[in-house]
């Protein structure tokens, strides 16, 4: 069984193609290095390969179990979470103030990208509990933060977020739970969550749930949300661990993949009301907690991303060892069979897995350096980082969700009729990954997102920035003869998706919103491929200077790169030339369909 990721590939992401060394240079980071960095790396590979991946079959089978009373789960998920705690990569990103190891985010990406292909059920305990210290961090008062951030960051306490409810999932602002204050300062919740991740078990001292409620009296919709801290578990002004809050599991979901996480359905205050804290200001709630969502967005896209990568790995393996059928120029039934890679259909298969989930991880990757070079930067550069990011945070999240995915079904694919059994993971790794297109906001809301807000915001800085970014890494590759024909490819379509946008923006008055963001997720996936694109060229020109400073990795790796850039813009960017001519056309036949014509 290969690995469950390729050393090489997260060595090229961090140092050759987005340079962590100089990121750590920066006086946040100064007291590491790549030796520091390589050694954590060391033991994230350990730790995924020895305690994750091995019961990432078996939690999968073995879904957690509630009785009434007591959600049972596999004890190798609690095992392997300790070693998870016990190695510090709770904190890795976190300020050593409170306990944190205060290194780049994108070294914990790539921490992050090992564990969620080893076991994203596992591993999502600790990413949900780390985005939601991040929310922590950021929003906390001192007092919240001593009490519930460092045992979150030391791995006593998990934590969670709960903001879908039975009647409203993305549509956020018809939440019903309700925040009455109470004289103290505290505030009694009353309601019931849906679908929350990780809300219940016995693998933690407590669990720290985010819930977004309704003070009686605000504003309407979504200026009415706030956020509050609603832990399990009360606790007492010495830190001990006191009664059983007033939130209880109702039962749980059972999903048709990513089982190892527990999901949840959650009641609120059916004993009186259970206690809250309130989170910076009243009504202030949504905003605070998009921070928690923008991350965990960019999480989800790295576990899609991850668990497409496995499962291109787990197909290659196969597709070296499985022998079948012969060259279609050799006709003589006595003569050995070959393995099925040297079939040309099959390659196609795996140069599009490559494609698709190399590009996906160099997509999550580059995001985590925008959101280091946004936090710990200064000047233009920290300020361009930070618009870029909002402007791709919808495309990192889909992107990998969808073309991830179309990795995993190539892998089942490859695999033939072995690949529909549970003898392999590419079954389960397919099933896993489906539920990215789900998690933190669906694909046709990251559509609404890209092209009604983020596009046109400040009237299209964001978008021209980025269109001015991939011109320049054109005019960088145009005159290097390996990158030539991929340069020139690059400027064609990035020009069309360019102008596509300014055509529709320039049609958005003179068409209602309905027309102008029907086909938004197909601008999402037009914009997307334009971006990876752009990332591909990228990851190709560092494996070029690889090659001729004799970097670390074997030549053929390298050349696999530039080969995988040529192949993206060959076979998958020429789609979006029918995606443009559709957006531009402002189409509406989905629109227009008469309902009992469905």
């Amino acid at each position: 069984m290969p690995n469950v990721m390729r050393r090489e590939e997260i060595a090229f992401l961090l140092y050759d193609f987005l340079d962590l060394e100089k990121l750590g240079s920066r006086p946040r980071y100064a007291e590491a290095g790549r030796d520091v960095y390589d050694a954590i790396l060391e033991s994230v590979e350990r730790i995924a390969e020895d305690k994750f991946e091995p019961h990432a079959a078996k939690v999968d089978a073995n879904e957690p179990t509630f009785d009434g009373e007591t959600v049972s789960i596999i004890p190798d998920v609690k095992e392997a979470l300790a070693s998870f705690t016990e190695a510090g990569l709770m904190g890795v990103s976190f300020d050593e103030a409170y306990g944190g190891l205060q290194l780049p985010y994108l070294l914990n990406t790539a921490i992050s990208a090992w564990f969620g292909a080893a076991n994203t059920g596992t591993h999502g305990y600790a990413g949900l509990t780390m985005a939601a210290g991040n929310l922590l961090a950021e929003h906390g008062d001192q007092e919240q933060k001593e009490i519930y951030l460092k045992p979150m960051i030391e791995g006593r306490y998990f934590g969670t977020m709960a903001l879908s409810e039975p009647h409203a999932g993305s549509s956020v602002g018809d939440i019903r739970t309700r925040a009455e204050p109470q004289d103290d300062g505290r505030y009694l919740l009353f309601g019931n969550k849906m679908w929350i991740s990780g809300a219940d078990h016995e693998m933690s001292e407590n669990i720290i749930n985010l819930v977004l409620a309704k003070i009686p009296g605000g504003p309407p919709g979504v200026k009415g949300i706030s956020l509050f801290i609603v832990p399990r578990y009360l606790i007492g002004a010495d830190g001990s661990r006191g009664e059983r809050n007033d939130i209880m599991l109702a039962g749980l979901n059972h999903k048709m993949g990513n089982r190892g996480t527990v999901n949840c359905v959650l009641n609120l205050g059916e004993n009186g009301g259970a206690v809250g804290y309130l989170v910076g200001e009243p009504h202030k709630g949504l905003a605070q907690m998009f921070s928690m969502m923008n991350e965990m967005r960019i999480g989800v896209g790295l576990s899609a991303a991850a668990t497409g990568y496995t499962g291109y790995l787990h197909a290659l393996a196969y597709a070296r060892d499985r022998t079948q059928g012969r060259p279609l120029t050799n006709r003589d039934p006595s003569s050995p069979m070959i393995p099925i890679i040297r079939h040309a259909d099959v390659r196609r298969m795996l140069m599009q897995q490559k494609a698709y989930a190399e590009g996906a991880l160099a997509l999550c990757f580059f995001a985590a350096s925008l959101f280091d070079e946004a936090s710990s930067g200064d000047g233009e550069a920290a300020e361009e980082a930070d618009t870029l990011l909002e402007m791709l945070t919808p495309i990192v999240k889909s992107w990998p969700s969808e073309f991830g995915l179309r990795a995993n079904e190539s892998a089942v694919q490859v695999f033939g009729g072995a690949g529909y059994t549970r003898d392999y993971p590419v079954e389960r790794l397919y099933r896993d990954n489906r539920l990215n297109h789900i998690h933190e906001g669906t694909r046709g809301i990251q559509g609404l997102d890209l092209l009604g807000r983020k596009v046109p915001m400040e009237g299209g800085k964001a978008f021209r920035l980025l269109m001015k970014k991939i011109l320049e890494t054109v005019a960088e590759t145009s005159n290097v003869e390996a990158l030539k024909e991929s340069a020139q490819a690059l400027e064609r379509w990035s020009r069309l998706a360019a102008e596509t946008t300014a055509s529709m923006g320039a049609k958005a008055g003179e068409v209602d919103a309905e027309t102008y963001l029907a086909n938004a997720t197909i601008y999402l996936d037009m914009l997307g491929h334009v971006v990876v694109g752009w990332l591909w060229l990228k990851q190709a020109q560092a494996a070029l200077t690889a090659l001729e400073t004799g970097g670390e990795a074997d030549p053929d790796y390298y050349e696999g790169k530039v080969a995988a850039c040529c192949y993206f813009f060959r076979y998958e960017l020429p789609v979006i030339e029918s995606q443009c001519a559709l957006l531009v056309s402002m189409d509406r036949t989905c629109l227009e369909m008469n309902e009992a014509g469905f």
